[in-house]
């Protein structure tokens, strides 16, 4: 039996719960949350240690969920979530779940997708390591989709909290001016594109690496021999949306915090926030968080000009030389190539199966989450 949630530490501004999330948004009063900003457990194959629940079941999970988010926000307010894709079990294929749950959450219970994010993580590994490493038939799996939900078709919002400096392209037509006419395209672009704003609309793909080592909540956990919760979303993630979405005074609540990185944003920010995790070691490590002065400050603000504040993509061009390259594999990799098995064989004295994701346990996971 759970136990009924109680406040577990708590600041001026907001407060950690530990226990059932749906048993504290069923005490809150409804349109009362401005924002609800989370990474809930992400439907996975393999079972994590901080809990979750199977991409086939997920969502039927979810529902009780989507009734009171829907509950509880005001007209005015919105819903983020995001929730990271995953592979079909034993195969190179991927699983719909994290689709099936934005059109369950629009279709059954009247939300209005706002926009569809897609978080970059420009320092993601190579995996799944099965079918990006071992077999070749895939490209890593780097993006989060990141699901921006509202009850009305109007929640409120303003890019110009998110905005990003020009590129150097953009930059050099102000300086420089350009003939204002139609585009092959067909798009008109006339006098008026010459605006210098200051700061350019960002694209809704958000490029943040999740290389956090040396935190201050990490240092803590270490120094007090704690467990710090293995899938963080990086702050800057929850920064953008709660910047975008919330004024400072609004309520912005998570069901799902983990390490409670919403709670710290929201406090850094000036909002009021509740944040339910139900595993205590988790919400112990949290308490690090606040265990300092937050300041609200924009502490990610750097020189535009600093080429260490950009992350490239490459041209898919680069490396194109004309050449066909070996022949593609005739079963679509279904057989794993004759090195990795003999390489198997002689590390276990046994003959290598074909295998599939699970032979692969030792990569590191496609998952991440807060």
């Amino acid at each position: 039996m759970t136990k009924k949630p109680e406040t577990y530490f708590s600041t001026k501004a907001g407060r950690m719960v530990q226990g059932d999330s749906l048993d504290v948004l069923k005490s809150l009063k409804a349109g009362s949350v401005d924002l609800i900003m989370t990474s809930p457990p992400f439907g996975l194959v393999r079972k994590k240690e901080y809990g979750n629940v199977a991409a086939d079941e997920y969502i039927d999970w979810f529902r009780p969920f989507a009734e009171q988010f829907h509950r509880v926000l005001a007209d005015h307010g919105s819903a983020v979530i995001d929730i990271g894709g995953a592979w079909n079990q034993g195969m190179p294929t991927r699983h719909l779940y994290h689709f099936k749950l934005l059109i369950m959450l629009c279709e059954e219970y009247g939300f209005h997708l706002a926009q569809d994010f897609y978080w970059w993580n420009p320092s993601k590994l190579p995996t799944p390591a099965e079918w990006v490493t071992v077999r070749r038939v895939r490209v890593k799996d780097a993006v989060n989709t990141v699901w921006w939900l509202s009850k009305t078709p109007w929640p409120k919002a303003s890019n110009r909290r998110v905005l990003q400096p020009y590129s150097q392209a953009m930059r050099d037509l102000l300086e420089n001016g350009y003939k204002a006419k139609k585009r092959p395209s067909g798009h008109d672009i006339s006098d008026k594109f010459k605006k210098d704003n200051g700061a350019a609309i960002p694209p809704n793909l958000i490029a943040i690496p999740n290389t956090e080592s040396n935190s201050f909540y990490l240092r803590y956990c270490q120094e007090q021999g704690l467990t710090a919760h293995p899938a963080r979303y990086p702050a800057e993630l929850p920064e953008y949306f709660i910047r975008m979405l919330s004024d400072p005074g609004d309520l912005v609540f998570d069901p799902f915090a983990g390490s409670c990185v919403t709670g710290e944003v929201s406090e850094r920010l000036k909002r009021r926030w509740v944040c339910v995790e139900l595993i205590e070691d988790y919400l112990k490590g949290a308490i690090g968080r606040f265990e300092r002065e937050i300041v609200c400050t924009d502490r990610h603000a750097g020189d535009p000009d600093d080429d260490g504040n950009y992350y490239r993509v490459p041209h898919p061009g680069i490396l194109w030389n004309g050449a066909a390259g070996d022949p593609l594999p005739a079963d679509g990799g279904k057989t794993r190539p004759a090195s990795v098995r003999t390489a198997k064989k002689k590390n276990t004295g046994k003959p290598a199966s074909n295998g599939d994701a699970r032979s692969s346990r030792a990569a590191v996971s496609a998952a991440a989450k807060d």
